[in-house]
């Protein structure tokens, strides 16, 4: 079992990493400060890991559930709301805890819930897909899709621990673990060129799952991104570069209706559209560019928009993105591998010109 912290100050917390973690007592229970317990999980995850972790959980505790339906579709403020009304219900006190069981829709609405029940509960982060454990169960961005864009509704709000269980990653379907990778590739890309070269070198090992490998890219990708979040807990600076490819792969997910395709394919292909554009406004090299499009090519994730996407809905939903600040766009770029800025002002027609030529 490993340990990298996520260092705040007066609230640090610990991202704890192993396997057959997820029942063992010991590991969860110094950061649940009650006797009342929610897990909330969903109806994929329920079957295979909700009753291990109760049962790591001791009998002291008054352990309520909820399961919910499974799908970035189900991520809206009205699922949101079916949490508090089990916390309502159940007569949980503001000192419970609550524990997300699941990837990334799960850990972004209850960590939401908690943020807003009795403003403000604690809550556990035990993610179970490869896109959670190395993102976003780790950094307290919380929030549900809106129907004109994702997570616009949201706050930062921290856990108290994040359980990784590598074990979990053996009942992942492929194309969920696959979508995983982008964030790991993002890592590399803004942070690491080690991380980004390991990848490149190891590709057949990580897409069979071999437990070391596996071991060694979450823990680098996690630190990467606990290192980031510890400069800059409310990204009004360096956070933002954590949302390399995301500006793009926000608007092809909001042009979607949140279906079709999974979070982590369309940042992805948002990656290779901003490695474009940072070649199209000379901060990177082709050398580079062909490096990156190869690695997602390797790990079978799109580098293609959906074709029943125009440019315009496209540009419509960017202008929406939350990092924007000015007049125009505000992106992710690429200066290098292992290498990114953050690009204010770029202009529309560009952004347009990029997207038809894709």
């Amino acid at each position: 079992m490993k340990q990298q912290i996520v260092s705040l100050e007066g609230r640090s917390y610990p991202i704890i990493i192993g396997r057959g973690i997820l029942g063992e007592s010991k590991t969860l229970q110094p950061y649940i400060i009650s006797d009342q317990i929610l897990v909330v999980t969903n109806e994929t995850i329920a079957p295979l890991y909700l009753a291990p972790l109760k049962k790591g959980l001791i009998s002291d505790y008054h352990v309520d559930e909820l399961v919910l339906p499974d799908g970035e579709k189900y991520k809206t403020m009205g699922t949101c709301l079916k949490i508090i009304d089990a916390l309502l219900e159940n007569q949980h006190r503001r000192n419970t805890t609550l524990i997300a069981l699941g990837g990334g829709v799960i850990g972004d609405m209850t960590g939401f819930a908690a943020a807003m029940y009795q403003r403000g509960a604690n809550f556990i982060q035990v993610p179970t897909t490869l896109l959670a454990q190395v993102d976003s169960s780790v950094g307290g961005k919380t929030g549900v899709n809106h129907p004109l864009g994702k997570n616009m509704l949201g706050a930062f709000h921290q856990p108290q621990c994040v359980l990784v269980d590598l074990d979990t990653l053996d009942t992942l379907p492929q194309r969920e673990f696959v979508a995983g990778l982008a964030e790991v590739i993002k890592a590399g890309l803004l942070g690491d060129s080690d991380l980004f070269t390991y990848l490149e070198q190891n590709s057949q090992a990580i897409l069979n799952k071999d437990p070391e490998v596996l071991a060694y890219i979450i823990e680098r990708s996690c630190a990467i991104k606990a290192d980031i979040v510890a400069q800059d807990e409310r990204e009004n600076g360096c956070r933002a570069l954590l949302n390399l490819g995301h500006t793009f792969g926000h608007a092809i997910e909001t042009g979607l209706g949140y279906k079709d395709w999974l979070h982590g394919e369309a940042v992805a292909c948002g990656m290779v559209l901003a490695a474009k554009l940072s070649c199209k406004i000379n901060a990177l090299d082709e050398g580079a560019l062909n490096r990156i499009e190869k690695l997602v090519t390797i790990f079978g994730l799109p580098r293609e928009i959906p074709k029943e996407l125009s440019v315009q809905e496209l540009i419509q939903s960017m202008r929406l993105d939350k990092k924007n600040v000015g007049k125009g766009l505000r992106l992710i770029t690429l200066e290098n591998i292992g290498k990114a800025a953050i690009t204010e002002d770029i202009n529309e027609n560009m952004i347009k010109q990029l997207l038809e030529g894709y």
